[in-house]
């Protein structure tokens, strides 16, 4: 059977073809990300994306930032990610990609758009199943695509004949808040294809109408009806892009919020309505009334772990009547699906009446005062607590797994503050490379970066990428000279836990020593206050190491290790020893 092309076919037609142009893969590539919003591509150079990388040179407002070694690529490239939205990393086949595969298992698990993208041999080798260099040399080029499906939400080998492709999974990225894997072939990237003219623009698909209305009626509904409603917010709500119109509820209603530690300063936590953190039996008493006697609760894709609701995997604490998520809403117990959570809530936003009866400020806390005594040791107690005054609006705060990320849990930060952390996948190094791509996103942020001993370890070198590119942080590094955490739950006095004392504070001039880098060691009280003042001036970067007890930490800590080694080790284990 023959269609007919009627004129106005014909016309549309016509007018796609004039909106194609040429250009060469690898371009092409980059030209895609810069249009979504990426302007910075982390990675390691490789004979395999040598050419990619000559390509990037390119393309207007995007540029390589190399890295120490493809781990640190991935953290950096979650970091911009979380402060910029969408995040691109460059690696080379197998080597690279297997090096970069710890970083991109995290932001799979914390739901983070970042692009992979891995130099790949040619492709008549993959083909042939020829024997090269960075495989296994016995032709098969499907295990590293096998292993990367397990942390990726797409992936696409490219070839002249595919490029369409480039775009759906690309577009998957943002839309799935997940990592994809793009390769390219390393004798394709410079052949010419015929690619569309118009930029590539991301938007979620539009919700179904009558769902969409009857879930904002009854969610409306429910909410005036409440006399005690509350908001649970999780990650999502900022994956999502629901801040503003969560933000708008929560102050049209007077209602009051709590969060998981993967929702922490998501929402300002310098508002009244900010109750604190959920921490299931471990909660604040405040947070744990606000929950006991919630007639509404409304919660943005929680993730239940056991080191956030503070009990064993797999039981869930709370139960939310509303239970929003990317692509549907339950409500009270009804799934609605094919309804995006962004036109959700901003409907819900703006159906709202504002609540007449306003209720009074629920909860104001300001940082404690506290005086530093000369010559006293420095403790864990009294640093932190020094903190929360030294905090200022606006602040980009990365904080690494452990120590840090269980101490300030519970300070309020001041509005605006950008937080990254990595509390689900919890790989220790995470923060230093991150807070290489997170100012890297955002450079005009003052950045603080909190970080143990052990963790800085593992990841030390990014320090030079991150001095060496004229960028500012204040990096307060956490010397007790070992795995705190690990001390806690298990083997305080033990050897394993114990690491090499490195001169910390010589680094900066070693890894940098073109760089203007205040570097001090802090042991007392008075010693800190000195070295505040000193960073506070801003204008360069600077290194504080804090000398600490082995056995000093954080209250909360104590309290998770002692859960943590009965979650893996059952009541009998060795920690009863």
């Amino acid at each position: 059977m023959t269609t007919a092309i009627t004129k106005g076919t014909m016309e549309a037609l016509i007018n796609e073809e004039e909106t194609i142009m040429k250009m060469t893969i690898g371009c092409y590539l980059f030209r895609r990300l810069q249009e979504i919003g990426v302007g910075h591509v982390f990675g390691v150079p490789g004979d395999f994306n040598l050419q990619l990388l000559e390509q990037l040179n390119e393309v207007d407002d995007i540029d390589f930032v190399g890295t120490c070694n493809e781990l640190n690529a991935s953290y950096a490239a979650d970091g911009y990610a979380r402060a910029n939205g969408i995040g691109a990393m460059l690696t080379t086949y197998g080597v690279g990609d297997l090096s970069a595969i710890c970083g991109l298992a995290g932001a799979c698990a914390e739901h983070v758009p970042v692009v992979l993208i891995s130099g790949t041999p040619p492709l008549y080798a993959m083909e042939s199943r020829l024997r090269v260099h960075h495989s296994l040399a016995e032709g098969n080029f499907d295990n590293i695509s096998n292993c990367l499906k397990q942390f990726t939400g797409n992936s696409v080998r490219l070839t002249p004949m595919n490029i369409d492709e480039l775009d759906r999974v690309l577009v998957s990225c943002w839309r799935d808040k997940l990592p994809v894997y793009i390769q390219v072939p390393s004798n394709i990237s410079y052949l010419e294809v015929d690619v569309p003219e118009t930029p590539l623009t991301l938007q979620m698909p539009a919700s179904d109408s009558e769902r969409l209305s009857s879930a904002v009626g009854r969610i409306t509904a429910l909410i005036e009806q409440a006399q005690h409603p509350l908001l649970l917010i999780d990650a999502d709500a900022d994956r999502c892009g629901l801040v503003d119109s969560l933000t708008t509820i929560a102050h049209k209603r007077q209602i009051p919020y709590v969060a998981f530690r993967t929702g922490k300063g998501i929402l300002s936590e310098s508002d009244p309505l900010y109750l604190g953190m959920y921490n299931g039996a471990a909660s604040a008493p405040l947070v744990a009334e606000a929950l006991r006697r919630s007639d509404c609760l409304i919660a943005t894709a929680p993730c239940f772990i056991e080191s956030s609701p503070m009990a064993a995997p797999g039981n869930n604490p709370v139960s939310a009547q509303i239970y929003i998520s990317d692509v549907n809403v339950t409500i009270e117990g009804e799934v609605y699906e094919g309804v995006a959570a962004g036109e959700l809530v901003e409907q819900v936003a703006n159906t709202l009446p504002e609540r007449v009866d306003a209720t009074p400020v629920l909860h104001e806390e300001t940082a404690a005062s506290v005086v530093a005594t000369a010559g006293k040791a420095l403790t864990q107690a009294w640093f932190w607590q020094r903190m929360a005054s030294f905090f200022a609006e606006d602040d980009l705060v990365c904080v690494e797994n452990g120590t840090s990320l269980t101490a300030l849990l519970e300070n309020r930060f001041p509005r605006g503050t950008c937080y990254i952390a990595q509390p689900i996948w919890g790989s220790i190094g995470y923060s230093l490379p991150a807070l290489l791509g997170a100012m890297t996103a955002q450079p005009q942020r003052r950045a603080l970066l909190f970080i143990g001993d052990g963790s800085f370890q593992l990841t030390a070198q990014e320090l030079s990428t991150i001095l060496n590119r004229g960028l500012t942080p204040i990096i307060f590094l956490l010397n007790n000279r070992g795995y705190t955490i690990e001390r806690y739950i298990l083997g305080m006095d033990a050897h394993y836990n114990d690491i090499a004392d490195w001169r910390y504070r010589d680094l900066p001039g070693v890894l940098a020593p073109n760089c203007d880098v205040y570097c001090t060691e802090v042991h007392t009280e008075d010693d800190l206050e000195a070295a505040l003042a000193e960073a506070a001036k801003g204008g360069r970067a600077a290194f504080i190491e804090l000398n600490l007890a082995p056995d000093d930490a954080p209250e909360a800590m104590k309290h998770f290790g002692a859960m943590t080694a009965e979650l893996d080790y059952g009541p009998r284990g060795p920690q009863r020893q």
